[in-house]
């Protein structure tokens, strides 16, 4: 005997979160099932209980006043109040183990005399390094600009497609500019989680979907059976083309399965540390590392929002590269500090999408096979890998379903 709703998103992230949100407000009764045993995916507020609670961000690092439909959920949960400002700190570089100032990479000279081709090229169909290196300088795309948006997004951004690596918003200039919350960023997937007409799910594992009449057939890994009459994924595209891709699965067309399965992955293996401020008064508040040539991409740290007794840094490494050992002691070397300094360690596994130049056509596809179905598909590898860019997507996905 199935247990049966009317709504059930796969995937309790900020994607599928924002969608239950949507449907929710409709009055549609949402269930969310999330594998891990914590929601919010890539937005995780690290806590070191033994450090009095102190948190710092594991994934997503800040939000802003752009952010539209994250602001119209805040608003409607009533954590606009919350919103809390971040403190003015500046990147610095990280190259050949020592820091460097931003302004100490730039080819002055070269920016200039390239830069009117910024203001004139296309983005569509180029990649980061193919619009941003001839509008920047080949060399400040080399030292500068490449490690920066290598930074933004955590893995290497030469490949990734121009007109997804950053989109004009329009502004809420009545909102702070950039915001965390007093807790950290997973307030927001826990209000979210936590609302009236979603209910949740943590720990659950999902083996085979089936179509059931006009609806759907779930099957868990644990034996149980559930059933919707709108089913909505918000995992990544390598589970969703494996949920979809079997013959008697609820998306016939697998061409649109093969588009899901040929978007890559990159993995992201983040140290995220917890340091007496005691140890640490030799380092100026920052806001983090932009690393060139190094094991990991960045380093952010929570010196936007001082803490009296700690402070916290969240290195993104390249996965593989270092052993758990080494990336500590060359996040130490990075902080000036022995590994005995250390007062809290926690290791994160994040994956995110790789996008490439055509990205587009993928998306068209996918979408056209979804046309006129009960079935929904958001995530963060529709439109980029942002909070907005996620909600932005599950937004359309919402009114596309129950419109």
């Amino acid at each position: 005997m199935s247990e049966a709703f009317e709504h059930i998103v796969v995937g309790g992230g900020i994607s599928g979160l924002g969608l239950a949100h949507g449907a929710a407000r409709r009055g549609i009764q949402t269930l969310v099932l999330e594998a891990a045993e914590r929601v919010g995916g890539c937005i995780n507020s690290q806590g070191f209980p033994a450090c009095g609670g102190f948190w710092v961000e594991a994934g997503t690092h800040t939000c802003y006043n752009s952010y539209g439909h994250l602001l119209d959920i805040l608003g409607d949960l009533g954590l606009m109040p919350r919103l809390t400002p971040k403190a003015k700190v500046s990147f610095a570089l990280w190259r050949h183990g020592q820091r460097h100032t931003i302004f100490s990479a730039l080819h002055l000279g070269e920016l200039l005399l390239s830069l009117p081709r910024l203001f004139t090229a296309k983005k569509a169909g180029l990649s980061v390094r193919d619009y941003y290196a001839p509008g920047l300088g080949a060399a400040n795309y080399r030292d500068l600009f490449g490690p920066a948006f290598s930074a933004v997004i955590c893995q290497e951004a030469d490949d990734f497609p121009a007109d997804l690596l950053f989109r004009r918003k329009p502004r809420r200039k009545e909102v702070l500019r950039s915001f965390t919350l007093p807790q950290g960023l997973s307030e927001i997937p826990l209000a979210m989680a936590r609302q009236p007409g979603v209910t949740l799910r943590t720990g659950q594992s999902l083996r085979e979907i089936q179509r059931d009449g006009v609806g759907f057939r779930l099957l868990m890994a644990d034996g149980q059976e559930l059933s919707c009459a709108t089913l909505s994924l918000a995992t990544p595209p390598d589970v969703a083309a494996r949920l979809l891709g079997a013959p008697a699965g609820p998306l016939p067309d697998q061409a649109a399965v093969g588009a899901m399965a040929g978007i890559g992955m990159r993995e992201i293996e983040s140290l995220v540390l917890c340091i007496s401020a005691r140890d640490l008064g030799h380092l100026p508040p920052s806001a983090g590392l932009i690393a060139v040539d190094e094991a990991f991409n960045a380093m952010v740290s929570r010196d936007y929002l001082a803490d009296g007794a700690y402070r916290g840094f969240s290195f993104h490494f390249r996965p593989g590269v270092l052993t758990p050992e080494d990336q500590e002691q060359r996040a130490c070397a990075a902080l000036g500090i022995a590994p005995a300094a250390i007062a809290g360690l926690a290791r994160v596994h994040n994956r995110l999408p790789a996008l490439r130049v055509g990205h587009g056509e993928r998306v068209a596809r996918i979408d056209a096979a979804l046309a006129g179905t009960r079935l929904g598909i958001t995530g963060n590898w529709f439109q980029g890998v942002s909070v907005e860019d996620c909600l932005t997507r599950s937004h359309r996905e919402c009114e596309r379903l129950f419109a």
